[in-house]
């Protein structure tokens, strides 16, 4: 294993303290329990976002803070669940007056932790639970569809109603519906290597790949040989489409997602390929996004999302937002 590290035990707060000392302007850090808050804390008014999960997946969450995104982020450790004492305590430092809503990727310990942290805060609150990932309906950690990369475009869009000012019921009703409308796949050509561990998380041979592997590194839905760029973007986006099922008269968003470890220059090859595999199939891409957001460590591979959009998840897509990772016309 080579990384740049100091202890494996010191990887999460050593990695916040700098991001948060690198976007001062944007974000605040509080140890113990650990999470990071948008700078000033609450903004009075308007309904608060918070979210989470285990780290390792970065920027998503902590990049995702500020303006037009999320109010706080709490990190678990590497691949590990966040804990109900930071959920509290994020959601009271943030809470504005107007709830709580909590945006919780499917896996089991996000959502019992999050679930019980519901319970535990005597503020209004609801929660989202994002399950876009198409491959399986159940893996290692869940019961369901995984939550991947199209839990940025819940965050993206329901922040930007938040700032709107509206309320936290119709929030939690536009975070399932954005839900409802994303899909997304993943493919790996390695596997990533968690700090504790030392190792892979799986095997995989040089001229293999895993087709729909999670953002863990979960088992896909099969092993297969490596192909080329055009072969892999069209069996994902094949699945993809199928499973969202949208009017090709609705335009989509296109979102080319790395794990950490892929070139920029290979995920826009990607974004190429599937550009014109949606065009052929009669569809619009609107909107795009390309880059490592929803990443898995270390480990070499993409994930494609497709979100059918309407207008009003065209407005909000396009409204202003300032965070570490994302940020337009600000």
């Amino acid at each position: 294993m080579k990384k740049f590290i100091n202890r494996t035990e010191s990887v999460l707060e050593e990695s916040l303290k700098g991001f948060c000392s690198a976007h001062a302007g944007l974000v605040e850090y509080q140890s113990n329990p650990c999470f990071v808050y948008r700078n000033g804390g609450a903004v009075n008014g308007k309904v608060a976002l918070v979210s989470g999960g285990g780290s390792g997946h970065e920027p998503l969450h902590a990049g995702l803070v500020g303006q037009g995104m999320l109010h706080a982020a709490c990190p678990g450790e590497i691949f590990t669940s966040p804990t109900p004492d930071q959920m509290e305590a994020a959601a009271s430092k943030v809470d504005g007056g107007e709830g709580v809503l909590f945006i919780v990727k499917n896996y089991s310990g996000d959502v019992m932790n999050f679930e019980m942290a519901s319970e535990m805060i005597d503020i209004p609150n609801e929660i989202v639970l994002t399950n876009d990932d198409v491959a399986v309906e159940d893996s290692s950690f869940t019961t369901g569809r995984r939550g991947v990369a199209g839990t940025l475009v819940v965050e993206k869009i329901v922040g930007a109603a938040s700032e709107e000012g509206r309320n936290l019921e119709t929030c939690q009703k536009l975070g399932v519906e954005v839900n409802s409308r994303t899909r997304s796949m993943g493919v790996a050509l390695t596997s990533c290597t968690v700090p504790a561990v030392g190792k892979p998380t799986f095997d995989i041979g040089d001229f293999e790949m895993e087709m729909g592997v999670g953002i863990h590194g979960e088992p896909g839905r099969k092993r297969i040989a490596i192909a080329d760029a055009n072969s892999i973007a069209e069996e994902m986006t094949n699945t993809v489409m199928e499973d969202l099922n949208s009017d090709p008269k609705d335009p989509v968003l296109l979102f080319i997602n790395g794990f950490g470890a892929t070139p920029i220059m290979e995920l826009y090859l990607m974004y190429n390929c599937v550009h014109k595999l949606l065009t052929q199939k009669g569809y619009r891409v609107l909107r795009s996004l390309v880059g490592n957001y929803v990443t898995s460590l270390d480990m070499n591979g993409c994930s494609i999302t497709v979100s059918s959009l309407n207008t009003e998840m065209i407005r909000l897509w396009d409204a202003p937002v300032n965070t570490a990772a994302l940020r337009w016309k600000c």
